[in-house]
């Protein structure tokens, strides 16, 4: 599913328009940006969390030359799935 697709899906869903839809969702999106930009991460209940986390510096190899490289830290995004959405994925059959 792609954004416009959850758009459509969500202003059907809520009887909204498809404006207000991708209104709400910019927020939504830009709020969970804006917290994880600072750290704080979003957590909901149930869904899961939105955090982010430290890599730490590395060697790495360039697999064309096999030469070593030295990979910074960085921060990187984070989910972390909740109970919740963990049974429900869980119980579905391929």
């Amino acid at each position: 599913m792609n954004r416009a697709e959850l758009i459509d899906t969500l202003a059907k869903s809520t009887g909204q328009t498809k404006a207000d839809s991708e209104r709400w969702l910019s927020a939504f999106l830009s709020t969970v940006t804006k917290n994880m930009r600072k750290k704080e991460g979003v957590k909901i209940v149930g869904f899961g969390t939105f955090a982010t986390a430290k890599r730490k510096a590395r060697t790495g190899r360039n697999p064309q030359t096999g030469a070593s490289i030295k990979i910074p830290s960085r921060t990187v995004p984070v989910f972390r799935a909740g109970a919740a959405l963990k049974d429900t994925i869980g119980k579905q059959r391929v």
